[in-house]
């Protein structure tokens, strides 16, 4: 169990100090106790330079969780590796498989990972630790690997297929969740949360048993979201009793403006350079 977690977005679309910069994409800096954990790693534009601002030593992390395949969460995968960075690397195998989004007109956009992130993954073969079911990566903290799509208003298709002439839709089965027990209850923390938040949160409460959901923290994959599918999730959110929930990355103004509605002073939007803390 982590007595004290604290959580910094090193990466994250929009800046909420004066000198990060933001970025489409999402890095999450946990310290979990004396534990270093990133979570995704963004576009690789911003994830050096912030972290250097913050004070944070990238290379003292001992595991990073890839929460799924997507460029913008694993691009600065090579620039991590070049800081010294040695801990285990948490991925479902399925992050690796081509990634492609549909655009109106061919040629269709790659948007899986890039080369030299691969090829950074590939040199340390022998610290990637593939997840594609729930993993634990010391007491207290699990990566859940695949999550179950089982609520019919959370499977929205996205323009998302498996290769270049976009024919084979991607199941995103990759996506996956890191979560904390804290003595409050469990944090719940989300990359893009492909698989849907209450799916998400449905699962990892399979994972713990009668245990609390505290916290949800990171991106929730709302910002093309129906206004009925919005509803809805922040409906069902409220079943789960959370006291903290810190949308960031893909979740949307409008679905962040909702949540804050209904949740009031729960909600911190997390932006880069900030922080949240559950202790």
């Amino acid at each position: 169990m982590v007595q004290n977690l604290n959580i910094t977005a090193i990466v994250e679309n929009t800046a909420g100090t004066f000198d990060t910069a933001g970025e489409w994409g999402l890095a999450l800096w946990i310290e979990a106790d004396e534990r270093r954990i990133l979570c995704d790693t963004g576009q690789g534009h911003t994830l050096l330079q912030n972290a250097r601002l913050l004070g944070i030593d990238l290379a003292t992390a001992e595991a990073l969780v890839i929460s799924h395949g997507h460029f913008h969460h694993t691009g600065g995968v090579a620039e991590l590796v070049a800081t010294g960075f040695r801990g285990k690397i948490y991925i479902h195998p399925a992050a690796l498989s081509g990634k492609y989004q549909r655009e109106k007109t061919p040629p269709h956009r790659a948007i899986g990972i890039s080369p030299a992130s691969e090829r950074a993954l590939r040199s340390r073969v022998g610290d990637v630790v593939e997840s594609p079911r729930p993993t634990e990566i010391a007491p207290g903290l699990i990566v859940t690997g695949a999550i179950p799509r089982r609520n019919e208003y959370e499977d929205v298709p996205d323009p998302f297929f498996l290769d270049e002439n976009c024919t084979r839709p991607d199941p995103l089965v990759d996506d996956q969740a890191l979560l904390i027990e804290t003595p409050r209850g469990w944090v719940v923390i989300t990359g893009c949360g492909h698989s849907g938040l209450i799916n998400t949160l449905n699962y990892a409460q399979e994972l713990i048993g009668n245990s609390r959901i505290v916290a949800v923290i990171g991106g929730l994959h709302l910002f093309r979201a129906s206004a009925e599918r919005i509803k809805a999730t922040t409906e069902n959110l409220r079943a789960f009793g959370v006291e903290l929930i810190a949308p960031c990355h893909c979740t949307g103004f409008e679905a962040t403006g909702a949540l804050q509605n209904q949740f009031g002073s729960a909600v911190v939007a997390l932006r880069a350079g900030l922080s949240v803390r559950v202790s």
